[in-house]
């Protein structure tokens, strides 16, 4: 795994040792950034279920203001801070280890990626993601491609779908009233 661009593109991250951890794969991340463009730049975003740490440090390296990482797993916890460490990265970013929840961090990020296991329905995840996403914000989820993603959730509603190898990106905003 690298960066893809910005200020740390080419540097290499670590992958896990160990089973049950699906890093999101360079082209994915690539596929997700283009799209994004230069609204990343001087988001607040939020890294959910941030495994290696590979979504919120690509969006550190082009231009987010900060980068909240959520990962339950210790293991992968210390992977995000050993991958920022190898980038140098040094402040604009906060690791929370806990379940990933509504009140898991305040709410007003302008990006929030989600990367729940597939096995797992994504609808309590995007729930919570569109209580913390800001008026404007954007919710990603990444998913299986075979796993249809709930046209609403909460708050949000989802206005794109695209698939990349056995993979997806869905994307969601606001519902307008």
């Amino acid at each position: 795994m690298r960066v893809i661009a910005g200020s740390l593109k080419g540097r290499r991250l670590q992958s896990p040792k160990w089973a049950g951890l699906r890093p999101t794969s360079d082209k994915l991340r690539e596929t997700l950034f283009n799209i994004l463009g230069a609204s990343v730049t001087e988001a607040r975003v939020l890294d959910a279920y941030a495994g290696t740490g590979a979504v919120g440090i690509e969006a550190l390296s082009r231009g987010a203001r900060h980068v909240t990482f959520v990962e339950r797993d210790r293991r992968a916890a210390a992977l995000i801070e050993d991958n920022l460490r190898r980038c140098a990265v040094s402040k604009g970013y906060v690791i929370i280890r806990a379940e990933f929840a509504r009140d898991t961090v305040p709410p007003g990020f302008d990006l929030i990626v989600l990367d729940p296991p597939y096995d797992e329905k994504p609808s309590r995840a995007l729930e919570a993601a569109g209580a913390l996403a800001a008026a404007m914000g954007l919710v990603v989820l990444e998913h299986a491609r075979r796993q249809a993603p709930p046209e609403r959730a909460g708050p949000l509603e989802r206005r794109r779908t695209v698939v990349s190898g056995d993979s997806a990106l869905s994307f969601y905003d606001r519902r307008s009233t």
